[in-house]
């Protein structure tokens, strides 16, 4: 596939850098030809609204979300671990689109809201076959939205030694990633039914021919 225009890239990351740090208000075309060093004129080449820049974000993110699929299914820890692990945010291209994408789903975009919701079902569905029933993905996925939404509150650049506490890291994330990878590929055990000192099952004994109930454990 051809790269975009430079100029178009150019755009699409001023775009994405004032959604991130001063909101979907903030981003008039006017602000992102000035933060990106083109003209309106030239900006409205590449983008003719604030519609098309959306889509094009939206467009960024998936595009991102392809690559990432094909890292998660070659990574030598399996799926779920993966997509734990990277739910730490690292600041990378993914994470500003994710975060940009959210920006406008927060500001009422139906194009950002949809884009979200198509990545992450399509994460869920490389994720599904790995793990054991719908409850265990249910766990990776509510996992990893907590991971993000941790980093989001721990994000402060001004203080960065708050951010500890709020997303585990090194052992303490290796250890959550083994839990959740344990609990959610592993069928459950079956329980094992009470059995006496001989080792025979327990059963109840019936009740009287009356209705009175004499179930008792035999000794």
């Amino acid at each position: 596939m051809p790269r975009p225009p430079l100029a178009r890239e150019r755009v699409m990351d001023a775009y994405e850098s004032i959604l991130i740090d001063e909101g979907d208000r903030a981003a008039t075309l006017d602000a992102v030809a000035r933060a990106a060093g083109v003209s309106k004129g030239g900006l409205l080449y590449h983008f003719a609204s604030k519609d098309e820049l959306a889509a094009g974000l939206v467009a960024r993110l998936e595009a991102l979300t392809d690559d990432d699929l094909l890292r998660m299914q070659a990574s030598p820890e399996g799926p779920v671990a993966y997509y734990v692990r990277t739910s730490v945010m690292e600041d990378d291209a993914l994470d500003r689109a994710l975060i940009a994408t959210s920006r406008l789903a927060q500001g009422g975009s139906v194009v950002a809201t949809a884009g979200l919701r198509e990545v992450r079902h399509r994460w869920a569905e490389a994720i599904r076959p790995h793990v054991r029933d719908d409850a265990a993905l249910d766990l990776v996925m509510l996992l990893s939205d907590g991971l993000y939404f941790n980093n989001s509150l721990a994000f402060d650049p001004a203080h960065p030694e708050d951010a500890d506490g709020f997303v585990p890291s090194g052992d303490g994330l290796d250890r959550l990633i083994r839990l959740v990878t344990r609990l959610t590929t592993q069928a459950p055990e079956d329980p094992k039914p009470a059995s006496s000192d001989d080792g025979q099952p327990l059963r109840p004994r019936r009740s009287r021919s009356d209705g009175t109930d004499r179930r008792r454990w035999p000794r």
